[in-house]
């Protein structure tokens, strides 16, 4: 006659609390996703902006166009890499309704972004952020390159850090501006 192991209860019920934890853990995971989703997008901060040129302009000025809010230096890699494509952007979604402002960091030498916007003729606006306001406005960005996208509404649709993928960039704006 074989020998069965004994019935162990313990293990069972340390089966069934696990499912039931990674069933909540689920259940938990598509609520937060689903609140992310459904929740209304954060409005943009009323900032003012100072262009290279001294031009002052707000976020409330902007209204009514899909806007970009880029944060950058010219001693980050990946902004200097990222920037043509911010150019190419620009340029084919301007005509319709679309502005980028690209805001240099506090730690960044006015001279050196004066220089790199005019060697590369960037086509859009340029701001200086010597003390930081702005930064501190959006979220308190301390990491370059990080991107705002905002609705012709003035709300926050897309956070981006780092190099977007173009591809969902462009659909995301091109989304936007259709509404």
């Amino acid at each position: 006659m074989p020998i069965s192991a004994p019935f162990n209860g313990t293990a069972r019920a340390q089966r069934g609390a696990a499912k039931l934890a990674a069933i909540l853990a689920v259940a938990l995971l598509a609520a937060a996703g689903a609140w992310f989703a459904l929740a209304p997008a954060a409005k943009a901060p009323d900032t003012t902006f100072t262009s290279i040129h001294g031009e002052k302009f707000t976020t409330e000025s902007l209204r009514g166009k899909v806007v970009l809010v880029n944060f950058w230096a010219t001693s980050c890699v990946t902004c200097v890499k990222e920037m043509p494509m911010m150019v190419e952007t620009y340029k084919k979604y301007a005509p319709q309704g679309y502005e980028m402002v690209a805001v240099a960091m506090s730690y960044d030498p006015a001279n050196y972004v004066l220089n790199f916007a005019q060697s590369r003729e960037l086509p859009f606006k340029v701001a200086l952020d010597p003390m930081g306001e702005i930064a501190r406005s959006f979220e308190d960005v301390k990491l370059t390159p990080t991107s705002f996208l905002i609705d012709k509404q003035g709300r926050i649709i897309k956070r981006y850090l780092g190099e977007p993928n173009v591809a969902e960039f462009h659909a995301t704006i091109e989304k936007a501006l259709a509404c």
